[in-house]
């Protein structure tokens, strides 16, 4: 009985299964994307949306501070995201970072508001217009703080918090 025939033919094709070393760097880059994950603050991981076990390990890994115990858990973490698609929370970190495309427009979009507004203080009905709930008071004292930075040649505190305000108010 002289078969010619490859004992394992049922085995797959070299090219369909992924090599060891391949394998290895997905793994590292899931491992690498928990890290990103476990070094946000609370508030921020919050805001992407993650299975509970994955969560409930990311925050282990925000307490640990032992070097050893802290790799052990990023290992883990990077073991748990094999099981999940990494697509959906590299976008949602990515747009947190302000790295995507759809971010940076936006925050040039508020960029130009806030120019805007320095530039003339009848912005503030169109804002308002736009966002019922949005506090004018507060963004009249801020573009007036930031407009008196400007001419004193201070540190721009206000220009800063009129940019995080009106991000927040375009949040909600």
């Amino acid at each position: 009985m002289a078969d010619d025939s490859f004992p394992f033919d049922d085995a797959p094709e070299a090219g369909e299964r992924p090599s060891k070393s391949q394998r290895k760097r997905e793994m590292h880059a899931l491992q690498d994307l928990g890290a990103e994950l476990a070094a946000l603050s609370a508030e921020r991981l919050a805001r992407i949306e993650l299975p509970d076990a994955l969560r409930e390990a990311l925050r282990e890994a925000q307490r640990l501070s032992r070097h050893e115990a802290r790799r052990r858990q990023l290992q883990y973490i990077g073991r748990l995201m094999r099981d999940i698609e990494p697509a959906p929370i590299r976008a949602a970190l990515d747009a947190l970072n302000g790295v995507s495309a759809v971010e940076t427009a936006r925050q040039h979009r508020l960029e130009r508001l806030r120019e805007r507004l320095l530039e003339d203080e009848s912005v503030l009905t169109e804002i308002g217009a736009d966002h019922p709930g949005a506090d004018l008071t507060r963004l009249r004292q801020l573009r007036r703080g930031a407009l008196h930075e400007r001419e004193a040649g201070k540190p721009p505190k206000h220009f800063r918090e009129l940019f995080r305000t009106l991000r927040e108010m375009q949040d909600e």
